[in-house]
C-alpha cells in the first residue's frame, strides 16, 4: 500500500549456489569488527555533501561512458520502466504511465542521513497511476555499517508489502561520489557489508534486496564476488545497446538500466520479462 504522505514527510530529515550458512555468519561477523575511518561513532547519521545529486548510475558515465545505443534484441519481452530521485522533483506519473512506464524504482535514501524531500509524491504518484514501483537506497559503505544502512531504509520507505505493487527493495552500490572508488573498502570488507545489508533488509521485509551495479564496479570493488546471485535479483547498469558481460553469479539481468535519458523522466530501465512476471516479482 502507498506510504501515506504524513509518514513520508516526518521520514524526511542463478543460478549459482547460495553461500552457505556458515560462510554468510562470517561475512556478517567480519562487518562488525570495525568500522572504517569515516565511519559514525557518535551514531547522528553520516549526511553527504551532495546526496540530491547521487542517484542510480550518477556516477556511471564518468567512469564507464556511453555505447553505441539502438538495435536492442531480447530474447524476451521487455517491460519499460524509469527510476528517479529528488533531482527530477516532483514527476508527472500520468504522463510517464500513458508513454508506456510499467514500473518505477524511487530513491528512498542515502546513508543514515538523508531522505528523499520528493519521495511521497514519487513513490505513492507512480502507485496511484498503476505502476508496480519500489524503492532504493543510495550505499555508503564508509559511512555505517550495512546493518545500519539497512534498518535506516527499511525505516524510511524501504519496506516492503504482498500488495502486487510493490517491487523488492533495492541496493544502489556503484562507484563513490565523494572519493575512493570502493570508498576505501577491501573486496573482502565490500562483500561482508554488502551482505550484512542484504541479510537485515530480509529480516526486516521477508525479501532479499534487488542490487544496483555496473560490472566494472562489482569487479573491481568485490572482487567479481559470485555469492549474491542465488538470492539478490540485479539491476545493471550498462548504457549501451546490451547489458553486455554481467557479474560473476549472475546469468541473467532483472531489470537493466540503458540510457540515462529518454521517454521518460530521470533513468530508462528495462525489466527482463512480460509483465506477468514483473507482477509476480512484485507478489
Amino acid at each position: 500500500m502507498p506510504v501515506p504522505a504524513s509518514t513520508a514527510r516526518t521520514a524526511r530529515t542463478v543460478r549459482p549456489a547460495a553461500l552457505a550458512a556458515t560462510a554468510l555468519s562470517a561475512l556478517l561477523l567480519a562487518v562488525g569488527t570495525a568500522l572504517p575511518a569515516q565511519a559514525d561513532a557518535a551514531g547522528q547519521g553520516f549526511r553527504p555533501s551532495h546526496p540530491e545529486r547521487d542517484f542510480a548510475g550518477s556516477t556511471v558515465v564518468a567512469h564507464e561512458g556511453r555505447g553505441a545505443a539502438g538495435g536492442l534484441q531480447p530474447m524476451v519481452t521487455q517491460t519499460r520502466g524509469l527510476d528517479v530521485s529528488s533531482y527530477q522533483g516532483n514527476v508527472n506519473w500520468s504522463t510517464a504511465r500513458a508513454n508506456g512506464g510499467a514500473f518505477a524504482y524511487v530513491k528512498a535514501t542515502e546513508g543514515t542521513g538523508y531522505t528523499n524531500p520528493y519521495f511521497a509524491q514519487q513513490y505513492n504518484g507512480s502507485y496511484n497511476s498503476g505502476m508496480i514501483r519500489g524503492a532504493y537506497h543510495f550505499a555508503l559503505p564508509n559511512a555505517s555499517s550495512g546493518a545500519t544502512q539497512a534498518n535506516y531504509f527499511v525505516s524510511h520507505g524501504g519496506g516492503w508489502s504482498a500488495d502486487g505493487k510493490t517491487l523488492p527493495p533495492a541496493l544502489d552500490i556503484e562507484y563513490n561520489p565523494y572519493g575512493a572508488t570502493c570508498y576505501g573498502l577491501s573486496q573482502s570488507a565490500m562483500v561482508s557489508w554488502i551482505a550484512s545489508f542484504s541479510s537485515t533488509v530480509h529480516s526486516l521485509t521477508g525479501r532479499y534486496p534487488t542490487i544496483y551495479t555496473t560490472t566494472d564496479w562489482w569487479t573491481t570493488c568485490t572482487g567479481n564476488n559470485a555469492g549474491f546471485g542465488a538470492n539478490n535479483p540485479l539491476w545493471i547498469a550498462r548504457y549501451s545497446s546490451s547489458p553486455g558481460t554481467l557479474p560473476n553469479g549472475w546469468s541473467y539481468q532483472t531489470f537493466w538500466q540503458y540510457a540515462d535519458s529518454g521517454t521518460f523522466p530521470g533513468d530508462q530501465d528495462y525489466f527482463n520479462g512480460a509483465l506477468d512476471r514483473l507482477q509476480a516479482l512484485a507478489g
